[in-house]
This record gives structure tokens, sequence and C-alpha cells, in this order.
């Protein structure tokens, strides 16, 4: 999960003051103390936690906090408001020209995944939005780029206007704007050049694209694992270019945070996306409240819920529950169900998503195995038809040859194995506990956790 330290190290800090009945002066200045040191370990801007540190103190030894019923629970709020501020305050929205196309104008230097998160946005607008994006190559210093490009929109099976690399990126810009009005394309998206640093000749080149196409958004492409640097360069292309918005990239990835969290105090621009995997699908709207949630270990629900509902198949889902009442619930269904929770992401997200689930017993800090998750898929493959619709008929040559098959051991067949009947026990019991009947001594058969 992103911010994975910083999230450890501020909830707990934040463990300590939250069922305290008083809060002194004292307390609250130890709480900003530990505050401090978190963030500028996670590479937060030292002037950024300065002035964010300054607020909280302000404010958690004020009024609403000191007179209130549950002062603990008060100052927690106040540090995910601040927080959440600091990160935006609100969803900042990508813009929609009262005259189409929409023009989106990717900068970023080399490296950060400027190419990967064209496509992206490209399909995040065709999927949420129901937009036609235009995908244009003007990143004419790399083949490589070119064809990265082309390859996206074969993939996503959407246009990408390309000249090659003889071409001028600005006549490249101005010629694709043309083709986009003519095949009646909402959104044009540019992918423009990088380099290894900031120089006049890349500024001068991106400036020229500018003035040429006038662009709606220009989105700044970062590396959320640089840290510090990628505040930095977020300055320097703002300065140059008036950007309008910052992409995170690799926010999935062991990064510290800071950039996040400094970005838009320093440039006083918003984060619009983040790009939390390798899948073209990867690409989120920021949401700084939900974030300063998930980092204070309270959960993300609604962007559970979000993922849910792209990714579940709600027909099946009806029909899932229907057969969980009537415990007719076999191994095919579980294997479908796997495979949805599967395309959510990876389940160490998932569970930062989910409130508590940090202080679940043996949940803290434990890595979520997709390993034994590959294990169980593995088992449930290597069964046959009949055996998947009725395990009941499995004897010692069945499992031997299961084991055999899936590259597992009899123990862990003869695991899998219990674990579903006792499931499948437990949701009888729940659904006649449903019907009004009193569920006799009724316990979770096995501990998940």
């Amino acid at each position: 999960m992103a911010f994975e330290g910083l999230a450890d190290r501020l909830q707990g800090t934040i463990k300590k003051i939250t069922g305290k009945g008083k809060v002194s002066e004292q307390d609250v200045k130890e709480m900003t103390r530990e505050v401090r040191l978190a963030l500028l370990e996670a590479d937060v801007n030292f002037k950024v936690v300065k002035d964010l540190i300054k607020r909280i103190k302000e404010r958690s030894v004020g009024q609403e906090v000191m007179e209130s019923l549950t002062p603990g629970q008060q100052v927690i709020k106040v540090v995910k408001e601040e927080l959440t501020e600091l990160m935006g305050g609100e969803q900042s929205k990508i813009a929609v020209s009262d005259r189409p196309p929409t023009v989106i104008m990717m900068v970023g230097l080399q490296g950060a995944g400027k190419t990967t998160t064209t496509g992206k946005l490209a399909n995040h607008l065709r999927k949420k939005h129901n937009r036609s994006p235009l995908l244009v190559a003007c990143d004419v210093y790399r083949p490589a780029a070119i064809n990265q490009l082309e390859t996206l929109g074969t993939q996503l099976d959407m246009p990408v206007y390309s000249k090659g690399t003889d071409a001028n990126p600005v006549d490249i810009a101005k010629e694709a704007m043309e083709q986009a009005k003519a095949e009646h394309n909402d959104y044009v998206i540019i992918d423009t050049a990088g380099r290894l640093h900031v120089d006049h000749e890349l500024m001068d080149e991106l400036e020229q694209i500018k003035d040429t196409v006038q662009p709606d958004e220009i989105f700044l492409v970062v590396d959320a694992m640089t840290g510090q640097d990628a505040v930095n360069v977020a300055e320097s292309f703002n300065e140059q270019l008036d950007i309008s918005g910052v992409v995170l990239t690799k926010l999935d990835g062991d990064t510290r945070g800071g950039a996040a969290l400094s970005i838009k105090a320093v440039t006083d621009k918003p984060i619009k996306f983040a790009g939390m995997g390798e899948k073209l699908d990867a690409l989120e709207p920021f949401h700084p409240e939900r974030m300063a949630s998930r980092i204070l270990g309270m959960g993300d629900v609604l962007s559970l819920i979000e993922k849910a509902q792209t990714n579940v198949d709600e027909k099946q889902a009806k029909e899932l529950e229907e057969k969980m009442r009537n415990a007719t619930f076999t191994f095919d269904d579980f294997l479908e169900q796997m495979g949805q929770v599967k395309q959510m992401g990876p389940l160490e997200d998932l569970m930062a998503m989910i409130p508590g689930a940090n202080k679940m017993k043996g949940l803290k800090n434990a890595q979520i195995d997709e390993k034994q998750l590959s294990h169980v898929e593995a088992i449930i493959q290597s069964m046959t038809k009949k055996e998947r619709l009725d395990p009941s008929i499995m004897n010692a040559s069945r499992k031997k040859r299961i084991a055999k098959g899936s590259g597992t051991s009899v123990s862990q067949v003869n695991r899998l194995l219990k674990q579903f009947d006792e499931m499948k026990k437990m949701m009888k019991q729940m659904t006649n506990m449903q019907k009004g009947k009193k569920g006799k001594g009724m316990k979770l058969p096995f501990n998940p956790f």
C-alpha cells in the first residue's frame, strides 16, 4: 500500500491519544512531535511539515478539542482534516471543454511513466466517462515511445496519431487537432517528449506545443518513488508551463509518500490521478479525504465499493447469494469469486480500505500471502468437474492426484476441503438464523485471520 511506513508511524502515534478522556497540551505536543518526525521520514517537504504541525497544534489546543466530550477523537479529526487539506481538500475533476475536443498535454521527465499514463488516462475516459480519445505521439526523440503508444492504442482499440520521428512535434500536435475534429474525438491526449532532467530546449518545445493547441489541461506525470525530487520537478514544470494538475505514478510501490503530501502545498496545483499498478485500468482519481483516511488507518469504503461495482458482475453476485442461501455453493462458484476479487487489485490494498482491518488480529504488519491463493486456485483447477460439484466423493487416490496436479501436498488439499465444508455449514446456519431459527452455538468455523 502507498504510504505504508508513514501510515504505520502515524497510526501508532494516534492510537496513544484516541482513547484519552482528557488531553493536555503536553499530550498534543508529544503527538505533534511524533507526527512531525513521521512526515519528515516520509520525505515530506520541511516547510510543508512545519506549517502543517503549526495548524494541528493551534486547532488541537483550541476550544473545539479541549471542551469536547471525546478530546482524543477530536484531535484525530483535526489531523485528518489538515492532511486532507494539505493534499488539496477535495477531488479535482478533469476538465471538459465547451468546444470539443478537450485537449490534455502530458508532460514530465523520462522514466516517470508518461506514455503508459497517457494510455491509462485514455482508458479511464472511455470506461468511466464514455469518451472517445485520440492519442498523439509527440515524443519524436524516442522511437520506443512512439512504438509504445501505438502498442497501447492497439491494446485499447483506440486511434493514435503519429508521424514517426522525422516530423516536428508542434506540427504533429496541430495536425492531430484537425484529425480529432474531423473524426469527432472528444478528447486529445498529447504524449510529449521527456528528458532526464529539466532543460531549456525541452521547455521551449513544450511551450510551443502549448501555444499551438491551447490545452485545457497540462498534466505533469511524476514518479512518487523519487520522493523530494518529484516536488522539485513539479516546481520547475509549474514555473515554466503553469501546469493544471499532477498525476502520481507508482503510488502502489514501496514509496515513502512524501511527494503526494508535498506537491499540492508547494505548487498549489491539485493531484488529479494516481497510478496504482501496471494494468491499463490501474489509474484512480485522487481523493484527498479518502487518502487521508487510509493513511490514518480509517479505511476507504467508498473506493472499495467503487472497485467492487466495476469488477463484480451484479447478476453473478445475485446468483451466488441464492446459492449461499440454499447451501448449493460449489468449488466452481468459489473459483469465480476469487477471480473477481483478484481483478479488484492486490489484497493488501483492498484490506487497507477496510476500516479497522489494520487492527484485526494477525493482520497488522502481515503480508497477505497471494501465493496461498494461487495454491487454492491450483487445487480447485486440478479437480474434475464432478469433484468440484460434489467434494464428498473425494477419496485418498483422488486427493493424491489433485495434490500432484496442483503442485501441492495432500494435507493442503485436505485443509481446503475441510474449510470449504465448514464454510458451507456456516452459511446454512446463518440462513437458518435469518429464517428465525436459533443458531445453536454458532461460531466461525475457522479463523481466517
